[in-house]
């Protein structure tokens, strides 16, 4: 052991050199291990190596069993294809986790396949991250402070849980939620899914084509993540349909309060309504962590 806590000859494998997964691998690399990294683009393959961002192409023929540890930072549909494909060649005694945004489908195909194949899956989602994506926008800090959502495959196993803590140590969580699949993408659909939704559509309007000069902090702040990947957001939507739907029809009915109250010139039951969020929003700063 080193004085840092790790086994020097630890391997770390990463499967999408994305912005997720990209800053995964410069973490590990930061903190001294070997990292070897997968990307169906040749290109960001290359730059990775040339970069310094991995130190080996990750070959699940070759060297996938190797990995102490195992990052699957795709998107849903290619993680479970992978992990299907490859099932017989992770190393039994490492740990494989995704890093995707939906847990359910993810770990409802993941879990059995590891359990037949005898290597051990646990579901993650980082909760960090940023409006671009890609390796060049990833950096060995992104999760320093953040929170990591984790999903196992029996929820009170008090040593994979510590051995997960333990392994992702070099990524810098502040906090750990232990939780199940479906609650954790009930919970998502609202915080994250929702939010990106609500932030594209309000970009459509006509008037934000002459925000220049008109516009302050709240614009900024709820236009930033317009800014996304079509792709990958399309997939998280529809593996999250229900929940997602849920909270939109939520919101949807919210607004349509604002509205009647608006058009109606009551004043007191919009008064009212912009009282009711203010105070929710009150209510959710004195749970946070840091204000305790």
């Amino acid at each position: 052991m080193t004085e840092t806590g790790k086994t020097q000859e630890m391997t770390v494998g990463v499967v999408g050199l994305g912005l997720i997964g990209g800053s995964v691998a410069k973490a590990y690399k930061a903190a001294g291990y070997r990292v070897l990294g997968a990307d169906r683009d040749t290109k960001i393959l290359g730059f990775a190596r040339l970069a310094g961002v991995i130190d080996e192409v990750l070959e699940p023929e070759t060297n996938l069993s190797q990995c102490d540890l195992v990052f699957l930072a795709a998107y849903p549909g290619a993680v479970i294809e992978y992990v299907k494909e490859n099932a017989g060649r992770f190393n039994k005694d490492g740990l494989v986790m995704d890093c995707c945004g939906v847990k359910k489908a993810v770990c409802e195909a993941c879990f059995p396949v590891a359990e037949e194949y005898g290597f051990t899956f646990v579901g993650g989602h980082p909760m960090a991250g940023t409006e671009r994506s890609g390796l060049k926008v990833s950096r060995a800090d992104l999760f320093q402070g953040a929170s990591m959502v984790v999903v196992p495959p029996v929820f009170d196993d008090i040593r994979l849980l510590a051995r997960v803590k333990e392994a992702l140590k070099p990524m810098g969580f502040a906090r750990f939620k232990i939780t199940r699949a479906d609650h954790h993408d009930q919970m998502i659909a609202y915080t994250s899914q929702l939010s990106h939704i609500a932030s594209n559509a309000f970009v459509k309007s006509p008037s934000a084509l002459e925000e220049e000069g008109y516009s302050g902090g709240s614009f900024r702040d709820l236009t930033r993540v317009a800014y996304l990947n079509e792709k990958m957001w399309t997939e998280l939507f529809m593996y999250n349909k229900e929940a997602l739907l849920t909270e939109l029809d939520i919101l949807l009915g919210s607004l349509q309060e604002y509205r009647d109250a608006i058009a109606a010139e009551d004043r007191e039951t919009l008064e009212q309504l912009l009282r009711d969020g203010r105070e929710r929003k009150e209510e959710l700063e004195k749970k946070r962590p840091e204000k305790k």
